[in-house]
C-alpha cells in the first residue's frame, strides 16, 4: 500500500514538473507549439495534448495563430496569457519615486514620476508611492496583482526585504517595506537594490543571451549589480556589488557612511557637487560658478552636463571621478570576468569623457585575458530601464523560483519568506 502511494505521488509530481516545464517554455519562447514541445521535452504526443489542455483550463496558457508548416497539417502555436496578471513595480531613487504596472510578460503598460526627497522617511515615502500606484491600478486594465518590486538607493537584505544602515535613508534601517505592500495589494512583494533593477533591465534587453555583465551605476550614489550567466549574484545577505564603499588609496574624505575614503566619496555626485562648491568659493570661473552665482546651487546633472560643454572646472571632477570609478571596476574585472560593463546614472551622463577615463583605468589595470572580450559601453540612459528591471526580477521570482508552490492556485498570494531571528 504504501509503495502504491510512493508510485502516485511520483507520477503526481512528475506530471507538475512536466506541465510547469511546458508553461514555462511557452511563456520564455522555447517552444511554441505541441509538436516542438514534444521535439523539446521528449513526452509522447498524447502526454502533450493532456498537459497543454489542463495548462489552458487553468488560464495559464491559450491557442495563438497557426505556425509554418513543416510539409503535413501547419501546428497552432500557443501563447502565454501575460494580461491575466499584473507586476508592480516601485523604483525610489535619492530624489525621485518611480512606479509603473507591467503585465506578465514584462510589458510595461503604464508608469508616473514624482520629485521626492527619500529622507523623509519610509511611512510617507511609501505612502506617497502606493497613492502613485493605485492611481496607474485605476486606469490598468488586468485580472490582479501578481507580485510588486520595489528597488531602493541603498543596501538591502533580499531574503527579508528590509533595509540594512542604508547611508542616504534616515528611518529606515531594518524597516518592513514588504508589509505595506502586501497587506494593500495581497501579492507577494521583493525588495531589491535599485542598481539590481537596472542589472535585470539589460538582461531582459539581451534574452537571446546568457550575459555576464556589471551595470555601475554613478549618481549621487556609486553602486554595481552583477549578472553572471544570466543570474543576478547578490551574495549570502546582498551585499555583493556594493562597491561605493570600497576604499580608495590615499583619501581621507569622510563618506556618508561613516567610514573614510570610500570611493563614493570621492567620486559620487554629491562629492563632485562638494567639491565643485570648495572650488567656486576658491575662485574658480566658468559655467558652474556662474550658476553657482545666480543662486543654483550645482548638481550631479549639472555638473555632467558643464562637461560636456567644456566646463574646465567639471570636466576636471568628471575625469578624477571616471579614473576612481575605473580603478574600482577594475578589481571587479579581475574577479568576475564580465563580457559587458554598462556605466549608467548622473555622473556618467558626461557620456564618452567619463567613459574613456574608465576604460583606460580598466584596461590598465585588468588582466589581459579578463580584458580580451570585454566590452564598455554607456546605458540608454531610458528612465524606464529600473521599472522593466524590477518587472524581469519579479518574473523570475515568480515563475523560476516560487512558481511550484502556487501554480495549482491559478494565482500567486502572498508569499511568506522567514526571517532569521
Amino acid at each position: 500500500m504504501a509503495t502504491e502511494s510512493a508510485l502516485r505521488f511520483g507520477a503526481q509530481t512528475d506530471e507538475m514538473t512536466s506541465l510547469l516545464r511546458i508553461v514555462n517554455m511557452v511563456r520564455t519562447g522555447e517552444a511554441m507549439t505541441r509538436p516542438e514541445i514534444g521535439r523539446v521535452t521528449g513526452l509522447g504526443r498524447g502526454v502533450v495534448t493532456q498537459r497543454v489542455d489542463y495548462a489552458i483550463q487553468l488560464g495559464y496558457l491559450e491557442d495563438g495563430e497557426f505556425g509554418p508548416s513543416s510539409g503535413g497539417r501547419a501546428p497552432r502555436t500557443l501563447r502565454f496569457r501575460g494580461e491575466r496578471g499584473t507586476i508592480i513595480i516601485c523604483a525610489l531613487g535619492a530624489l525621485h519615486i518611480h512606479v509603473g504596472v507591467a503585465a506578465l510578460d514584462g510589458d510595461l503598460i503604464d508608469q508616473t514620476h514624482r520629485k521626492w526627497d527619500i529622507a523623509r522617511g519610509p511611512a510617507d515615502t511609501l505612502a506617497a508611492a502606493m497613492e502613485m500606484i493605485d492611481g496607474l491600478l485605476e486606469r490598468t486594465p488586468a485580472d490582479s496583482v501578481w507580485g510588486v518590486a520595489v528597488g531602493i538607493p541603498g543596501p538591502v537584505d533580499f531574503d527579508s526585504g528590509r533595509p540594512v544602515a542604508p547611508p542616504i535613508m534616515p528611518g529606515w534601517n531594518g524597516f518592513d517595506i514588504r508589509r505595506g505592500f502586501e497587506q494593500r495589494y495581497g501579492a507577494p512583494v521583493w525588495v531589491d537594490n535599485d542598481v539590481n533593477l537596472l542589472a535585470f533591465g539589460e538582461r531582459a534587453r539581451r534574452r537571446d543571451e546568457i550575459p555576464d555583465l556589471i551595470y555601475c551605476k554613478v549618481g549621487s550614489g556609486i553602486g554595481a549589480g552583477l549578472i553572471s550567466r544570466g543570474r543576478i549574484h547578490r551574495g549570502v545577505n546582498g551585499a555583493a556589488g556594493d562597491i561605493g564603499h570600497v576604499r580608495v588609496r590615499d583619501s581621507d574624505a569622510l563618506c556618508r557612511c561613516g567610514k573614510i575614503g570610500c570611493l563614493e566619496a570621492v567620486a559620487g555626485g554629491w562629492a563632485l557637487v562638494r567639491d565643485a562648491k570648495i572650488a567656486i568659493a576658491e575662485g574658480a570661473g566658468g559655467f558652474l560658478a556662474a550658476r553657482s552665482a545666480a543662486g543654483e546651487d550645482p548638481t550631479p546633472e549639472m555638473i555632467a552636463r558643464a562637461a560636456e560643454n567644456g566646463d574646465a572646472l567639471a570636466i576636471s571632477l568628471i575625469q578624477r571621478a571616471a579614473r576612481d570609478v575605473g580603478e574600482s571596476i577594475a578589481a571587479l574585472v579581475n574577479m568576475f570576468n564580465p563580457g559587458t560593463i554598462i556605466i549608467g546614472g548622473a555622473v556618467a551622463a558626461a557620456g564618452e569623457l567619463f567613459l574613456a577615463e574608465v576604460r583606460q583605468r580598466v584596461y590598465e589595470l585588468s588582466l589581459p585575458l579578463a580584458t580580451r572580450d570585454l566590452h564598455i559601453v554607456q546605458s540608454m540612459d531610458d528612465p524606464r530601464e529600473p521599472l522593466r528591471g524590477g518587472a524581469d526580477m519579479v518574473r523570475e521570482q515568480l515563475f523560476d523560483v516560487t512558481f511550484p508552490r502556487w501554480f495549482a492556485e491559478g494565482r500567486p498570494a502572498r508569499i511568506e519568506v522567514p526571517v532569521p531571528a
